[in-house]
């Protein structure tokens, strides 16, 4: 969906998306992004800015959920929490600055190498 396309995706390819990134996010420890995003791109017709947005904007509620969910567990260290997440704050101020000056393909071809980069990590260590 590009921005001026207003056609709405089907509920239930949004749902799904949602509920695979749920899945991810307590099993993996990710937010969501690297299922919602490409979700978002090939199957709802998101262009890659959009998706982007409202992937970030989703994880909001997956967060949440998930961190009452594994803080009643007892598995949250809060204060490096802390420690992460008020400088993520400033890094996801300046990623919204730089992304209103890219094109979509760059942004695209930049959210590509970070998953190919993620998953040599993975293998890797």
């Amino acid at each position: 969906m590009t921005e001026a396309t207003s056609a709405r995706p089907a509920r239930s390819v949004l749902a799904v998306t949602g509920a695979l990134a749920g899945l991810v996010a307590a099993l993996f420890g990710v937010g969501g992004g690297i299922v919602i995003v490409p979700l978002l791109v090939g199957f709802a017709g998101y262009d890659a800015k959009r998706a982007t947005s409202t992937s970030l904007a989703a994880i909001i509620l997956i967060a949440i959920w998930g961190t009452v969910a594994q803080g009643a567990l007892g598995n949250v260290d809060w204060s490096a929490a802390a420690l992460i997440g008020i400088p993520a704050m400033v890094g996801v101020t300046v990623g919204v600055a730089i992304k209103q000056r890219i094109s979509t393909a760059r942004l695209e071809i930049g959210f590509a190498i970070l998953m190919v980069v993620v998953a040599a990590l993975l293998v890797v260590t």
